[in-house]
């Protein structure tokens, strides 16, 4: 039997315990390195993502370490249980391993970044975190309507990047496109009506218009995709009941909710201010009262 001194002498175990040494000193390195950055960069963003960069560097250099480490040749031998122990632990930890295999693809291909507002595996919210397992969401929807913030902090695998499609509301184009029926009467003077709704959303969404016009030229050059109408549009939809004006329009993609609000408001003084010329339009029930019955039943 040997002794315990011929099994620290062993030239593997010697190899073994000097990866480890020399992870443990990188993983402090980094950690040193990650406290520096915080106290010597002000600006939120460069910070957070040097932080990142020193991160995946000690990732790579930590996986190059044992790379080197399991491909010399004084451990020939032991190939088929080094084979055979990777093979295991590869079945048992594969989501682990697809989870940084995605932080390295979300961080190299640019999928998303921290700010980013995206939807993943049905979940919709603002990115505050990209890790080196997790991408961490401010959850927006659920039980709140619209874009709010249900409060709650979602923390979901970077795996899903490979599992299914990621919806970005901000990467390239930062605008999206929302609707807005006006609902008017038959006996309304529709091109009124029309006119004072294309005024109020030309006027209003001016901002948006200029801003988005630049970006969408950008998108057209750089994607294979044709061409679209940024300024307001509007379409007449007759129905059983009424007209309904369908206004389309380009606001910010974290403003749409306050964009629909503001501009909703403005339409209707706007028609309002008409003279009963243009009428707002909806669904009226009238109960009426049952009349009473007096019945004589003859023997």
């Amino acid at each position: 039997m040997n002794s315990p001194l011929d099994f620290i002498n062993d030239p593997v175990v010697l190899r073994i315990a000097k990866l480890l040494l020399w992870i443990l000193a990188i993983i402090i390195f980094i950690g040193f390195l990650r406290r520096v950055l915080k106290k010597r960069i002000d600006n939120v963003s460069v910070r957070y993502k040097a932080q990142k960069g020193v991160e995946i560097i000690g990732y790579v250099l930590i996986a190059l370490l044992i790379l080197m480490a399991f491909t010399v040749e004084s451990i020939k031998d032991y190939t088929i249980i080094i084979g055979l122990f990777t093979a295991g632990i590869t079945f048992t930890l594969q989501e682990l391993i697809l989870s940084i295999a995605g932080s390295f693809y979300i961080f190299f291909v640019k999928v998303y970044k921290p700010g980013d507002r995206i939807e993943i595996n049905g979940i919709k919210g603002d990115v505050i975190d990209i890790d080196s397992i997790y991408t961490t969401l401010m959850e927006i929807g659920e039980w709140v309507s619209s874009d709010n913030y249900s409060g709650r902090i979602v923390k979901i695998s970077n795996a899903f990047v490979f599992k299914g499609p990621i919806k970005n509301y901000s990467m390239d184009f930062p605008f999206v496109w929302d609707e807005l029926n006006i609902l008017i009467t038959y006996d309304s003077d529709v091109a009124l009506a029309k006119k004072l709704v294309l005024e109020k959303a030309t006027d209003f969404l001016s901002e948006y218009t200029k801003n988005s016009l630049a970006k969408w030229e950008e998108m057209v050059e750089h994607y294979y995709i044709e061409n679209a109408k940024i300024a307001p549009t509007l379409a007449i939809s007759p129905t059983d009941n009424w007209i309904a004006i369908n206004l389309r329009y380009i606001t910010d993609y974290k403003l749409r909710r306050i964009t629909k609000h503001e501009l909703f408001e403005q339409i209707v003084q706007a028609l309002m201010a008409t003279d009963d010329k243009v009428k707002l339009a909806s669904t009226t029930l009238k109960l009426l009262k049952i009349p009473e019955l007096d019945i004589n039943l003859k023997q």
